[in-house]
């Protein structure tokens, strides 16, 4: 008879809420990034920073959403977002082929991007047709590696991650790369021998969340998006680092 007197706690247990294990739904939202100053950095002593940084983290907060931040290669950072439950990448191109492919939470930033080449290069370019002729290296997944392609550049040049396709441009084993404005600037400033050649493309930048993540949880993170602009706070967020307002 003892067995009997078990089965309305099992199936108490099985049947209410507050006794099972947590839902899919209270798993945290794992927040993926690159390593791309200053709109995504570590410093020294392991603190996570930088113009994506500072947004997402207020807008997690602000959204009242549990949360975690790693960041990665881009490569795995984007194809984990959108193969994996609950992951959301960041600062993501919104571009033709990626939108239906994500959930949206946009704009953390207008992106301005232009090609760049070492100081001591000779390579030079006015329009695509001229910068076809060089080689331009970028990194893989990066949305920059899809418009090379879609603009018919023959000889694309594909690394890891961004340090490694700066490297590359510095030991002048490649011609020229796509490039920030922002970061462009930044690493001007500290004295990289890099050089402007020419704009290149225009994307605004976001967060990407995967299809699983629930349309009210990307409301509240876009709402916490909004009042950031419309309160101004990204405005100093952007200006902190040395960015320009998004357009």
């Amino acid at each position: 008879m003892r067995w009997i007197s078990l089965l309305p706690v099992a199936f108490l247990a099985l049947a209410s809420p507050a006794l099972s294990e947590p839902t899919h739904a209270d798993a945290p939202i794992a927040l993926t990034t690159e390593s791309y100053p200053p709109f995504s950095y570590r410093e020294a002593d392991g603190t996570y920073r930088g113009v994506g940084i500072d947004q997402v983290t207020i807008i997690m907060r602000e959204a009242d959403l549990p949360y975690t931040i790693e960041i990665m290669p881009w490569a795995r950072a984007i194809t984990l977002a959108e193969t994996q439950p609950r992951h959301c990448v960041f600062a993501a191109a919104r571009t033709p082929d990626r939108e239906p492919r994500f959930k949206w939470v946009v704009p953390l930033f207008i992106d301005v991007n232009i090609l760049v080449r070492h100081a001591a290069s000779a390579a030079k370019a006015a329009t695509m047709d001229e910068a076809r002729q060089f080689t331009i290296g970028t990194h893989r997944e990066d949305y920059t590696e899809d418009l090379l392609k879609r603009l018919d550049f023959p000889k694309i040049d594909l690394s890891p991650d961004l340090d490694a396709t700066l490297r590359k441009l510095l030991g002048q084993r490649i011609d020229m790369m796509p490039m920030s404005e922002g970061v462009y600037a930044k690493l001007k400033a500290e004295g990289m021998p890099i050089e402007r050649v020419m704009a290149f493309s225009q994307q605004q930048l976001g967060m990407a969340c995967n299809k699983d993540v629930p349309d009210a949880e990307i409301a509240r993170m876009q709402t916490a998006l909004d009042a950031l602009i419309r309160q101004g706070d990204q405005k100093v967020i952007l200006s902190r680092y040395g960015i320009a307002t998004p357009q």
